[in-house]
């Protein structure tokens, strides 16, 4: 599937679909810390022109982010760039073996984040979380 696709916007224009941003999410539209403990993840559709053109929530599944199915319910969703806080390599490895790329250490307004990337001015911050404690008694490494 090209990275380009069509969709109707009016009935009469067509649009080009660039690509789908997802950001985990909390309730206060800030990122969350952490990509699996996320409220929900919030669906940017960038068109080609570079502007978003729909936003959409999706919920975040019970568990572990490395352990579940988001990254092919997100791949499904044709999502190809994921904005991260905090990620483990086993959910970096999870994503990527969907197509999904990933930013890390971001931190902010979830609109503002993905503004930024946009515009070319945000970066990948350059470490995952080498292991994280998750609660008692459940320990993720990755």
């Amino acid at each position: 599937m090209s990275i380009f696709q069509r969709r109707e916007a009016d009935g009469k224009n067509k649009k080009l679909i660039k690509m789908k941003i997802a950001v985990p999410t909390q309730e206060n539209n800030q990122i969350d810390a952490h990509f699996g403990h996320c409220a929900f993840y919030t669906i940017y559709t960038v068109s080609d022109m570079n502007e978003i053109t729909e936003k959409q929530m999706l919920p975040s599944p019970a568990g572990c982010g490395c352990k579940s199915n988001i990254a092919y319910d997100l791949s499904e969703m044709d999502v190809q760039l994921m904005l991260s806080g905090g990620i483990g390599e086993g959910a970096i490895n999870k994503l990527a073996s969907c197509n999904i790329q990933v930013i890390r250490n971001c931190e902010g307004d979830v609109d503002e984040l993905v503004n930024e990337y946009l515009a070319g001015n945000l970066k990948d911050g350059g470490s995952s979380c080498p292991s994280h404690a998750h609660g008692e008694n459940h320990v993720c490494s990755h």
